[in-house]
């Protein structure tokens, strides 16, 4: 196999790889505290993750998709999970889950594409960035050398956050055809055209976060639930467990766009969402990294608060989202939705911005300063222990 067949090879199935040319310093960022994102692809339905149970307009705009308040898992005396989120019930218990509301920004864009761009970059929403949030922030403060890589994306080929060329990021299926793959590189050899030098470092750094990633295996005893999200985290978990050193990881959870029949597949989603988040805390709490993980989710908007006549949801705003770890200071966040308040079109208005969000993991959990990474002041939430 040519140099040209593997690097294509691997990127379809394996591995995509952005990798500077410049060499990093030893990161000035607490990298010792893992990051896991989990995108909620398409756009999941808040109001029905977290329910304003104690609210009646919630049951007005939705007669028939609404969670019955005999169903709801609450929370407090207004708000309560979706029934299929029961497994996450022990960790509110533990006070190791944050739930935030009414998550947004302003002048909020409904398109898929660019609304998650948006949330991608954290850019504002008339302004357009090339680098992912987390590319910045390691350009800023950059992850030690060392580690296998900055980032790994699993699950999808979309490098979302981590996009644009300064950065460090696989993109991963899973840890074994990464190796095998990787293998294929061989030797690193030496070119004068600068394309082909390129190339060939590329392979280096592969072949090199290959072996880092495959050195000191561990064989987790925790299980992962039987399908795509529980298979992703136990790559996730996989990754982490090898010791190589990654700052962060990205998992994809996919069909969220719920626009008809809302009802089973969220049910659906929803219950593998909080399986495969159980899962992966029960691995890191193996492997002793759980009071060093902080996992989030996000999307790129909410739905809209009326149901409609599809028995589905409509692209929305403001949403509901999770943080979990050993040292987050569980609670509810944010303000309730504000379903007497919405807008000309139908929708909610937003509370917390979700740079805020992005802040509390760059300023308190990464120890990076925000501003630079995020274009502006942004200000973190109270949601973490030292």
């Amino acid at each position: 196999m040519n140099r040209r067949d593997f690097l294509a090879g691997a990127g379809a199935a394996a591995v995509t790889a952005w990798l500077p040319d410049a060499v990093y310093a030893a990161g000035a960022g607490r990298y010792d505290n893992l990051l896991v994102l989990v995108e909620l692809k398409g756009g999941n339905d808040g109001l029905n993750t977290v329910v304003p149970y104690a609210d009646a307009e919630y049951y007005n705009l939705r007669p028939r998709i609404a969670v019955a308040r005999d169903q709801v898992l609450q929370l407090d005396a207004a708000a309560g999970l979706h029934p299929s989120l029961q497994p996450l019930m022990p960790l509110w218990q533990n006070r190791e889950l944050a739930v935030v509301q009414s998550i947004g920004y302003p002048a909020a864009n409904l398109s898929h594409f660019r609304s998650i761009e948006i949330w991608d970059t954290a850019s504002k929403s008339d302004q357009y960035l090339s680098d992912g949030w987390l590319t910045r922030a390691f350009a800023e403060a950059p992850v030690p050398r060392s580690f296998a890589a900055d980032g790994v994306v699993v699950g999808s080929n979309e490098m979302g956050p981590l996009a644009g060329g300064g950065t460090r990021a696989l993109a991963l299926n899973n840890t074994g055809d990464f190796v095998r793959q990787a293998r294929l590189a061989g030797g690193e050899g030496v070119a004068r055209n600068a394309a082909l030098s390129h190339i060939l470092k590329v392979e280096r750094d592969v072949t090199q976060a290959a072996a880092n990633l495959g050195n000191n295996s561990v064989t987790l005893r925790s299980e992962f639930p039987n399908h795509a999200l529980g298979n992703a985290f136990k790559t996730a978990a996989q990754v982490v467990a090898s010791k190589a050193g990654i700052a962060a990881i990205r998992v994809t959870h996919s069909g969220y766009d719920t626009h008809s029949g809302q009802q089973g597949t969220q049910q659906r989603l929803l219950k593998e969402l909080a399986e495969g988040l159980v899962a992966m805390r029960a691995a890191m709490q193996e492997i002793g990294r759980w009071d060093s993980t902080l996992m989030m989710t996000y999307c790129e908007f909410g739905r809209r608060p009326r149901e409609n006549q599809s028995g589905g949801t409509d692209h929305g705003t403001a949403n509901a989202h999770f943080v979990s770890g050993g040292r987050v200071r569980g609670g509810l966040y944010g303000l309730p939705p504000a379903l007497g308040r919405l807008d000309g079109n139908g929708n909610l208005p937003f509370a917390v911005d979700f740079r805020d969000l992005y802040a509390t993991a760059l300023d308190r959990w990464w120890g990076i300063n925000s501003a630079l990474a995020l274009n502006g002041r942004y200000t973190p939430l109270d949601l973490l222990r030292a």
